[in-house]
């Protein structure tokens, strides 16, 4: 790191990875109870299909079209005063999933309103780390605070899956609410700026990044990263469960490994996104090799060599979440931050997240079978290559060398 890279604020984007890790066991602790729920409703692997897909889908719907709907007036409202509402939002629902999720419909009811507190997360902290910071650094900036994804999934199999089996699912959502009130808020409120309203230092380009065809793009390839990973995510843990034959409460080590190599390849492979100036192009060569582990995940017989693939997979796939806010703020040139990145993750979440929940548990609904939803994500992490690939051809990275990222 040079001097230069010294004097930036690197504590805010680690605060919010502190806060997005919150964010995300909040919402991806249903996918730990699922098994859980299953064996104790006695539901077979088909109900598991139908009734897991609305309990995963029925958040993405809500925070894809808040973002989407709401990125924007967030921004002007001001990053950081959006952001308290946000963790206060996350956080109180997430606490009533103990007392008030005593059904189907309740719980589904929450999801969605979960979704809507949760929405302009991040499109708030695009906009703080694109204020903040130059774009020479922006993937390592925006990296270090969107691997919080995966410090959450790694970090929840050892949180969550111990305290749902000694105390029930209930009680980790609301211990995990309370950490958002103790301890995301007070670090945001003390120690975050937002570098001013973008409105008083620049010009406003009045939304052009939606007429620009290589931003719509790769939307459609965050469609796809967000099929691929949340259906990873989601599925998973049951996958090992039921598929597998892995006892629920052994979960922990094989998740940790799966999921902490995805922390490794995101901060691994955004410093050679800002070195090499090749972000796309990483990002189509990551989802083409994980496609290609996974298949073979699918079929591995032995447990490690099971738990290697899977990992070796989500480090593949990293390499699109490594670049993908930096990439964001490039095809919007800077200009309506909060905007691109909720239109860009609202509509990836909205597609990518829902479908990605509810396919591969209409296939299991439908066949039974945990491998063939895990090949629909194959089949979607390799057309993201071919995808991701051509955006790096019309963005110049193969033919062109840039000068700036």
């Amino acid at each position: 790191m040079t001097s230069f890279d010294k004097k930036l604020p690197w504590h805010i984007p680690l605060i919010f990875a502190l806060t997005f890790v919150i964010h995300y066991l909040d919402r991806n602790a249903i996918s730990f109870a699922l098994p859980q729920m299953a064996s104790e409703l006695h539901w077979s692997d088909q109900q598991l299909g139908q009734y897991g897909q609305y309990l995963l889908g029925a958040f993405f719907l809500t925070y894809g079209v808040s973002q989407v709907l709401l990125a924007g007036i967030a921004e002007r409202f001001g990053a950081k005063r959006s952001l308290v509402i946000v963790i206060l939002g996350f956080s109180c629902v997430s606490m009533a999933m103990g007392p008030l999720g005593g059904s189907l419909a309740a719980l589904i009811g929450l999801r969605l309103v979960l979704g809507l507190a949760e929405s302009v997360h991040v499109p708030m902290m695009g906009v703080i780390t694109a204020r903040l910071f130059p774009s020479e650094v922006r993937a390592r900036a925006n990296s270090t605070w969107n691997v919080g994804i995966v410090i959450a999934t790694a970090v929840g199999s050892l949180i969550t899956v111990p305290v749902m089996a000694a105390y029930g699912w209930r009680a980790s959502f609301v211990i995990i609410g309370a950490a958002g009130l103790i301890i995301a808020l007070p670090l945001v409120l003390i120690f975050v700026r937002d570098g001013g309203v973008a409105a008083k230092s620049q010009r406003r380009s009045e939304n052009k990044f939606r007429k620009n065809p290589d931003y719509w793009l790769y939307v459609f390839c965050g469609v796809l990263n967000a099929f691929c990973g949340f259906g990873i995510l989601g599925w998973l843990p049951t996958y090992f469960v039921r598929a597998k034959g892995i006892d629920f409460n052994a979960l922990g080590w094989p998740l940790t490994l799966v999921f902490s190599a995805g922390i490794v390849g995101t901060l691994a492979i955004a410093w050679l996104g800002d070195k090499w100036k090749r972000r796309v192009l990483l990002s189509s060569v990551g989802f083409a090799l994980a496609a290609l582990v996974l298949y073979q995940a699918i079929l591995a017989q032995s447990l490690n060599a099971m738990v290697a693939l899977f990992a070796l997979a989500v480090f593949c796939q990293s390499a699109f979440q490594a670049q993908e806010h930096a990439t964001v703020q490039k095809l919007a040139n800077d200009a309506d931050v909060g905007a691109a990145t909720g239109t860009y993750n609202g509509i990836s979440l909205i597609f990518g997240g829902v479908i990605g929940s509810v396919v591969p548990g209409a296939i299991v609904s439908a066949t039974g079978n945990f491998d063939s939803a895990l090949l629909a994500i194959v089949a979607a992490a390799a057309l993201a290559a071919v995808a991701m690939g051509l955006l790096s051809w019309r963005m110049r990275e193969i033919s062109h060398r840039e000068t700036r990222p």
